[in-house]
């Protein structure tokens, strides 16, 4: 395991040299009200030319391990901005949120690195959400509102993930410029068979909405969870139901054919 680990950690540094092997997935985010999709995760992938996929849960610990975390998140931001114009061009808005490290937090350069490359495609954050984990925030949360205050003077939108899994501080919590909530899937899956579930659920979506914060349900894998989830006010939900994670060609077709029925609708 630790000779993998070390043969994989130079290699993902070739990979970050020629990036041909790695590349972003999205996955739609649905909103429950209106039932259109304007969001997507951005997920990334790593084809290895000996091992084959390799799961983002194995890459980004190694890239935490082996110091190239900075250099990993910023090639998923600057191909998720790429992307964004490109859906720009295909008069598709569509909002990029995009996983980042409390590693990525602690660089003190980090911020300047993103300014720079916004300033490289001329355009503000806007369009980006970072997403962050609870647990993560909750590490050092004077520094972490500190530095999600400057982001969001870029633009830049901040969504708490796995909420539910950690140990939040409320005092801290209503501090956080944060922008919405992502409720942990282990919490969504069952929760039409699991009343404590449920009950978890329901409190999570009232706080945030209390503290004036948007919700997301991930892990939603079947209409009965995506109904209930309705009832509950929940805001916008992700999972297989709703589609699994695809190349951007693929979401392009499926936004514009979700397009067109609209249109056909409209004028129908």
């Amino acid at each position: 395991m630790l000779f993998r680990s070390l043969a994989l950690g130079s290699d993902l540094r070739e990979a970050l040299d020629n990036k041909e092997q790695l590349m972003l997935y999205y996955q739609p985010k649905q909103d429950l009200q209106s039932g259109q999709v304007s969001e997507v995760e951005a997920l990334l992938r790593w084809q290895h030319p000996l091992h084959g996929f390799i799961p983002p849960a194995e890459v980004i610990p190694l890239a935490e391990q082996t110091g190239l975390i900075q250099s990993l998140t910023y090639w998923v931001i600057e191909a998720a901005i790429k992307q964004h114009f490109a859906w720009q061009q295909a008069a598709l808005m569509i909002t990029i949120s995009v996983n980042i490290s409390v590693y990525n937090l602690q660089d003190r350069h980090f911020l300047s690195s993103i300014q720079s490359l916004l300033g490289r495609y001329h355009t503000r954050g806007d369009f980006l959400i970072f997403e962050l984990t609870e647990s993560a925030m909750m590490s050092d949360p004077a520094h972490a509102i500190a530095s999600i205050t400057e982001f969001c003077k870029l633009g830049i939108q901040f969504s708490i993930d796995d909420f539910g899994t950690g140990f939040s501080s409320l005092s801290y919590l209503k501090q956080l410029p944060a922008h919405e909530l992502k409720i942990d899937k282990s919490f969504v899956f069952n929760m039409h068979n699991n009343d404590n579930d449920a009950v978890i659920v329901r409190s999570i979506i009232e706080l945030a909405h209390n503290l004036s914060l948007r919700v997301i349900a991930e892990g939603v894998e079947d209409k009965d969870t995506f109904d209930l989830l309705r009832i509950l006010g929940c805001d916008a939900v992700q999972g297989f139901y709703i589609r699994r994670p695809s190349a951007a060609s693929d979401i392009t077709a499926c936004l514009n054919n979700y397009h067109d029925k609209m249109r056909s609708k409209l004028h129908g």
